[in-house]
């Protein structure tokens, strides 16, 4: 049984909690919502599913709800106590209370399985977390997270588009992304001033450019996007050679927003190979 708004109100006053704007919370009080979530999520029994910021517990009751094997993490130890009891009648739910920016997740997440993330991700470290998951836990095949609207159509976007930019070349460097739909502010609790956005993120099987340290690819990205409206040979004099995006094929007169991955790549290769 998922979460009503009247359940989560009643959770935090009986337990004597609020919201806590340092955790980035706003718990999700639509049973419509969380249900659509988990369907969108694509899961079942055979599937194993990590949930950052389980919260109360409205998203993780809905993942169980499809049979799959959910492990709910929750950085707030107050909410934790809660949560246990939410989802105690749930065989298929672990709870892990801490910090999914300072966790070990290769111990948490077999290396023998694939793992789907979905989450309700708190505005405020979404970004790094999806990003850093990205870098290092490959377990992680495929992700379903809600972020704000703005953070997802930059993880999303193409090149030469307004949104595109450092955060775009990491995601489709690891994986393809698209938006799923979108979340409207009045299904949480508090409500939010910014409308939020599901993004499916599925991990590719091998890097979009091959051949180029990924550190080294996002140096430069980061480089390129510091000055976006400057012409690269001016953002990047001292870092890429005339030579160099000559044997690029690119353009130095060129801005940043205007290169793919692909480009980037050819790009870093080129540095790399004059190094």
């Amino acid at each position: 049984m998922t979460l009503s708004r009247r359940d989560i109100n009643e959770l935090l006053i009986n337990h004597g909690l609020a919201p806590r704007r340092e955790f980035g919370q706003n718990f999700v009080a639509d049973a419509n919502t969380v249900r659509r979530i988990a369907r969108l999520a694509n899961v079942g029994p055979t599937d194993h599913v990590v949930e950052i910021g389980a919260g109360l517990g409205s998203l993780t009751t809905a993942l169980a709800e499809t049979g799959a094997s959910v492990l709910a993490v929750e950085i707030d130890r107050g909410i934790v106590k809660v949560l246990r009891d939410v989802v105690a009648p749930l065989e298929r739910v672990t709870v892990v209370e801490g910090d999914a920016q300072k966790l070990s997740w290769p111990d948490l997440l077999s290396a023998a399985d694939a793992w789907v993330l979905v989450a309700n991700l708190p505005y405020n470290v979404g970004t790094p977390l999806v990003m850093d998951l990205l870098d290092t836990v490959p377990q992680v095949a495929r992700m379903l997270v809600m972020v704000q609207r703005e953070v997802a159509e930059r993880m999303v976007a193409p090149a030469r588009s307004t949104a595109y930019g450092a955060i775009s070349v990491k995601v489709a460097y690891w994986a393809t992304a698209r938006i799923a739909g979108y979340v409207p502010a009045t299904v949480f609790v508090p409500q939010p001033k910014v409308e939020s956005a599901l993004v499916e993120i599925t991990r590719r099987a091998t890097p979009a450019v091959q051949g180029v340290p990924p550190e080294a690819l996002f140096a430069l990205v980061r480089a390129g996007f510091a000055h976006r409206r400057q012409m690269l040979r001016r953002v990047l004099d001292g870092v890429v050679s005339v030579e160099q995006f000559d044997l690029a094929e690119i353009n130095p007169t060129s801005r940043a927003e205007e290169l793919d991955v692909f480009g980037w790549g050819r790009l870093a290769a080129a540095v790399g190979a004059g190094s």
